[in-house]
């Protein structure tokens, strides 16, 4: 009965065994593994090239192939080793005179003619242009390394700087407004009360600068986003429902797609609205400010298949020569408008970027401008849908005219 014991117990140690050799065959593997070590590539590079140079000795009818071969593999060697300069002369030098004698000893025995040796300085010139090549290559992507990691670094200072800057401006930003406030309800003289307006409006210019400076430096955070599922079509209609008192303009709903959208509701809130108050900034009082939601249709391509925020407006539109700067920082256009932070556009962008979009124009002088912040699209949207609201019909060189069920201009603050 106490037989199968030792069986068993010889069993485990043959499978202990099995079980460590099979552990060292895969460790040797992991160091085997491509692209090989340069020690191992060493290595074999020189018992590959000895055995082809001892070719070169015993067979001289046959030298051309073994030959070939060492020049070959030191080629290839070089590609994965890049040796400095020193050694490369070196192991030049060693594989010139290895292979020169072995052909100089056919030369003599009078298998080969003499014009063979002539192509070892050959085989040594296409060597040597090769080097040439593969220094040149590293120099320039050391070279783009170090300025890649300069532009890095650069990045992340601004980025810090505008963030540590606009938060240090927010707090004294806020009080001085607050006491500023205070002043303006004590004053009574009229030309008191002008300048006291004046301080107002730009101590409120200087909060919305620290503000958007913050947004658009922390736009590459990680934690800039906290996606939620919204339906643009009723988040909309809110944007509108806020806008349409501040200013007297032809407040108007186009078409509205149902789509729900993965995106952050405060980020995307403050996008559409710096692009509602760019639209105010640019119209008049009889202009018309409309905003679409239109999602992709079934038959669209994959580089059209982004829900499209538009926000349209007929009012001066944007001159030829400003629009491809119009989304960077601190543009704030001709001097015939009234003046900006210079940071909305450069705030939208950010945002549309941020959630993986883009913000496009469309503007033509003197009859308005379209901006498009485009979002991906959702899991299912219900494509093609559109909500209870219909509005205006927008052409590529105008906008046409103000059909049934847009919301049309009354009062501000009324109805």
């Amino acid at each position: 009965m106490s037989a199968p014991i030792p069986a068993a117990g010889g069993v485990l140690a043959r499978r202990t065994a099995l079980a460590r050799r099979t552990a060292a065959l895969g460790r040797l593997a992991i160091r085997l593994r491509w692209p090989f070590r340069p020690g191992w590539l060493d290595a074999a590079w020189g018992v590959f090239s000895a055995i082809n140079l001892v070719a070169i000795l015993a067979f001289g009818d046959w030298e051309t192939i073994p030959f070939h071969f060492i020049w070959i593999s030191f080629t290839l060697l070089y590609g994965f080793r890049t040796w400095a300069t020193r050694p490369t002369l070196w192991v030049l030098g060693a594989v010139m005179l290895t292979t020169a004698t072995g052909i100089g000893l056919d030369v003599i025995r009078g298998t080969e003619p003499p014009a063979e040796l002539t192509e070892v300085p050959l085989m040594a010139a296409m060597f040597v242009a090769m080097v040439w090549h593969a220094r040149r290559k590293l120099a320039a992507e050391n070279e783009s390394r170090l300025v890649s990691e300069e532009n890095a670094r650069l990045l992340a200072t601004q980025r810090r700087f505008l963030q540590d800057a606009s938060h240090q401006l927010r707090t004294p930003i806020t009080i001085a407004l607050g006491h500023a406030e205070l002043l303006a309800s004590d004053l009574s003289g009229r030309q008191e009360g002008n300048d006291i307006g004046v301080i107002l409006g730009e101590l409120t210019r200087l909060r919305r600068i620290a503000e958007r400076l913050m947004v658009i430096a922390a736009a590459d955070d990680p934690e800039f986003l906290h996606p939620e599922p919204i339906t643009l079509d009723s988040f909309i209609m809110e944007v509108l429902r806020r806008w349409r008192p501040t200013a007297e303009r032809r407040w108007q709903l186009g078409r509205l797609d149902k789509v729900t959208v993965q995106a952050d509701r405060e980020r995307l809130g403050l996008a559409v609205d710096a692009l509602l108050e760019n639209a105010v900034r640019h119209t008049a009082e009889a202009d018309v400010i409309k905003l679409s939601v239109t999602a992709p249709s079934a038959s669209a391509s994959a580089s059209a298949s982004e829900v499209r925020i538009t926000v349209t407006d007929g009012g001066y539109g944007i001159p030829a020569e400003l629009l491809p700067n119009v989304f960077d920082r601190f543009r704030t256009g001709d001097n015939r408008h009234p003046r900006g932070t210079g940071l909305g556009l450069a705030l939208v962008r950010a945002v549309a970027r941020a959630h993986g979009g883009e913000v496009l124009v469309r503007s033509w002088p003197g009859q308005g401008s379209d901006f498009e912040l485009l979002l991906p699209d959702a899991p299912s949207p219900d494509a093609g849908a559109s909500g209870a609201v219909s509005g205006m019909e927008v052409r590529g060189d105008h906008v046409r005219a103000n059909l049934e069920g847009g919301i049309r201009r009354g009062a501000p603050g009324r109805g």
